[in-house]
């Protein structure tokens, strides 16, 4: 099932709510049952959806989480104009914002869930397998626009490929890696995830910039039901992550280092792959309520190992991880 909403189907989406309402009874809203909205961050979408899956399945369908995928700017503006009551972002909320939600007689409860990494991916037949910081940079900026400026080769131009340019994996990179320059002209942004590895397929000269749970997946769930996914939630286990062969995944160093690494949860875990960023989970919903219970399953047990099995590290739930290289 396709969760990825846009903007005009919010709006048909709140005029049929507010129909169906008019029609029956709305559903008795408790920690588990009713209906909620959230608003999340587009990179964090796949990560998301699984988590909306599980927790509807174990509510045995009384429960209906309608998400919203969106940019950071516009999950903010719904938390600050009360739309939504629930919101999942790559920082947390600054103090003005949460004086503001306080002065709305809203008090916001905020949890990190997460440390993702951003995943730089390129055609198989591209030879190149190691960045630097400053290379990425350079990329980035326009410095570098052909591959044989990094290594040997017979690629040509560089196309650098995002999924959105609102997205918070652009913000992540301008604000984290390019210390305040612009874009260079050869930075191009998709409409989503998905036409990012299309282009990347097709092109041998593009790399794409991507949250790094659109690539890695637990390899021993692939092929399980999902009553069997929900049973092996419940057993303690070690994540053997992989990546998406399609693909290649790129090693990342930073400029005082000699070794690079791939973006694996034990290179996350302990700091030594680079790009990585903090994912939060914010809602002002009150004690008993439905958002406030999808919150209490995200930041829990159940919650933290789906995130685990991602590919991400949760916050809370640390794994005993298997070193693939």
């Amino acid at each position: 099932m396709n969760r990825k909403i846009t903007s005009f189907t919010i709006a048909l989406s709140a005029l049929m709510l507010s129909g169906l309402a008019s029609c029956r009874k709305a559903p008795t809203n408790t920690s588990t049952s009713g209906l909620a909205t959230i608003v999340c961050d587009a990179s964090f979408e796949n990560i998301m959806n699984q988590e909306i899956d599980v927790f509807e399945y174990t509510s045995k369908g009384k429960a209906d989480i309608i998400p919203y995928y969106v940019s950071e700017k516009a999950c903010i503006d719904s938390l600050l104009d009360l739309k939504t009551k629930t919101i999942v972002i790559p920082r947390d909320l600054t103090q003005k914002e949460k004086d503001y939600l306080e002065s709305q007689k809203k008090h916001p409860r905020s949890n990190m869930i997460a440390v993702d990494a951003i995943a730089l991916i390129v055609n198989n037949d591209n030879p190149i397998e190691i960045l630097s910081i400053s290379e990425i940079r350079d990329i980035l900026t326009g410095k570098v626009t052909k591959w044989s400026e990094l290594e040997p080769t017979k690629l040509g131009d560089i196309q650098v490929v995002f999924d959105d340019e609102g997205s918070s994996t652009v913000k992540y990179m301008r604000d984290s890696i390019m210390k305040g320059e612009p874009f260079a002209q050869n930075v191009y942004a998709q409409n989503s995830i998905s036409e990012v590895f299309d282009q990347v397929q097709m092109r041998k000269g593009a790399i794409g910039i991507i949250g790094v749970s659109w690539i890695s997946a637990d390899m021993r769930t692939r092929d399980m039901s999902r009553d069997e996914r929900i049973k092996s939630l419940q057993e303690q286990d070690t994540t053997v992550a992989d990546f998406n062969p399609a693909v290649k995944v790129l090693k990342v160093r930073r400029d005082d280092q000699l070794r690079a690494y791939k973006p694996y949860q034990a290179y996350i875990y302990d700091g030594t792959y680079p790009l990585f960023r903090s994912m939060y989970m914010i809602t002002t919903g009150v004690n008993g309520s439905l958002s406030h219970g999808f919150y209490s399953f995200v930041t829990g047990t159940i919650g933290q190992k789906i995130i685990q099995r991602t590919g991400i590290l949760p916050a809370r739930v640390q794994p005993r991880m298997v070193y693939l290289e």
